[in-house]
């Protein structure tokens, strides 16, 4: 008991519009990848939980999705997941882009979430580098300094890890006295299925690039283990005939590059080696169905 007297663990809310850093601050701190990356917004879905352990403290960071207009159901699941990790945390982090300031995207969130909860917030002045003019990173913060009563302001480049131990120190001044709520070996609460379906889909995204719209989900049908061997049979959900045939290419290759990459990755991360079946449907309006969407792994559902 002696040995926890002054140690800390708490929830940390990663917050912010899509594509401002959110899954690269968690995967470069964390020194693995739980989060998809990927140059377009929406990539994170659902809430993400990934745990840092040190010596002093245990930070339990919830990557949030980007906060997002939509009608569709799916959008409509994402919003309750991303206000149901601001609701849990014990520290809010909101972040914003160096090079771009404040967009009113940022205000949105800042006056109707981050101000109506009323938790200790730092802000992250991601990208800085990215500024063409370092010179203005100072007006910035003052500038934000008088927005909100941040308890912290942290300029940083995720990318680069600059201030990110700095931003990991200070953390931990916020987080409550509490034993560790988590066991050293574990970083997430990702089951298996989940996180392979999520590398699947990062390979779609990276290779159809602008050509696909947000429309493609990955169901993990079955995992079985032979031996050495893991075989992982999979589906790729689009919405319409047009996206099928961008996803599985002239004469496959485009479906092979996809399978090939994803296989690669799956590898290093389950030390085995893997047989990846991919199959690809069109269902209009998956993003509507509720019985698909729970069974994509969308826990948020009311």
């Amino acid at each position: 008991m002696e040995e926890n007297k002054n140690f800390k663990a708490g929830f940390v809310a990663l917050i912010g519009r899509p594509n401002v850093g959110k899954s690269t601050i968690m995967n470069n701190i964390l020194g693995t990848k739980l989060s998809i990356v990927s140059p377009k917004p929406q990539t994170t879905r659902m809430r993400i939980l990934g745990v840092k352990h040190d010596k002093d403290a245990q930070i339990i960071f919830l990557d949030t999705p980007g906060v997002q207009k939509g009608k569709d159901l799916l959008t409509k699941v994402v919003m309750e997941s991303a206000v149901g990790s601001m609701e849990e945390a014990d520290v809010l982090v909101m972040i914003i882009e160096a090079d771009k300031g404040w967009t009113k995207e940022d205000e949105l969130i800042l006056n109707n979430y981050i101000k109506k909860l009323n938790k200790p917030t730092i802000l992250v002045i991601n990208k800085i580098d990215k500024m063409q003019d370092k010179r203005l990173l100072l007006p910035l913060i003052e500038e934000s300094s008088k927005k909100h009563d941040f308890v912290e302001i942290i300029p940083m480049s995720a990318i680069k890890g600059e201030n990110l131990d700095r931003f990991v120190e200070t953390l931990k001044k916020y987080l409550p006295e509490s034993p560790p709520l988590f066991p050293e070996d574990q970083i997430t609460d990702l089951p298996l299925r989940f996180y392979i379906a999520e590398i699947i889909r990062e390979k779609i995204f990276h290779n159809t690039r602008q050509e696909l719209p947000y429309s493609a989900a990955v169901e993990v049908e079955s995992i079985e283990e032979k031996g050495n061997l893991i075989v992982i049979n999979a589906t790729i959900y689009v919405e319409k005939e047009n996206h099928k045939g961008i996803i599985i290419g002239k004469k496959g290759q485009m479906l092979k590059k996809i399978g090939q990459q994803a296989r690669q990755e799956l590898e290093a991360l389950l030390g085995k080696k893997v047989h990846l079946n991919l199959w690809v449907k069109v269902k209009p309006r998956w993003k509507e169905d509720i019985r698909l969407l729970k069974m994509l792994g969308y826990q948020y559902i009311s």
